[in-house]
């Protein structure tokens, strides 16, 4: 036998009640699911969106001086390349590296200027020479 002390106010609920708080417990737990669920989507889609994906450093010379320039570009891996002529007030061509330190060795009149920049992944380069043969370097995020 059920006593009056089993029931809020000593009033048993009606099947309707019971239901109604039942359906509001399951929304409450689907609200919280679509809220995970969003969540989740929003992280993989921001993520996603990066353009670059581990890919190797591209590097370019630039040559703001007045006369012609050649560059030897040893890579950290102990590769030579060599970009020869680089006329005043152009660049070449970007070209890729593997990523570390490469050592860029630019040629002048016959005088060498080196630079050693630290190249990391997904960034472009360019290393600039200009009049005075000074050189500099600019790292150009490719996720931007």
């Amino acid at each position: 036998m059920e006593t009056r002390d089993h029931f809020k106010n000593g009033v048993r609920p009606n099947k309707l009640q019971s239901l109604g708080n039942l359906n509001f417990n399951k929304m409450k737990t689907i609200k919280f699911g679509l809220v995970i669920i969003l969540s989740v989507f929003m992280v993989v889609a921001m993520n996603s969106c990066k353009k670059c994906k581990g890919e190797d450093p591209s590097a370019r010379i630039i040559n703001n001086g007045t006369n012609k320039a050649s560059v030897q570009i040893k890579t950290s891996g102990g590769n030579t390349v060599n970009i020869n002529n680089v006329d005043p007030g152009t660049s070449s061509p970007y070209s890729s590296y593997a990523a570390g330190q490469v050592t860029f060795t630019i040629t002048v009149n016959s005088t060498n200027y080196v630079k050693t920049v630290a190249l990391s992944q997904c960034f472009n380069y360019d290393i600039a020479i200009d009049n005075s043969n000074n050189i500099t370097s600019t790292a150009i995020d490719r996720n931007k």
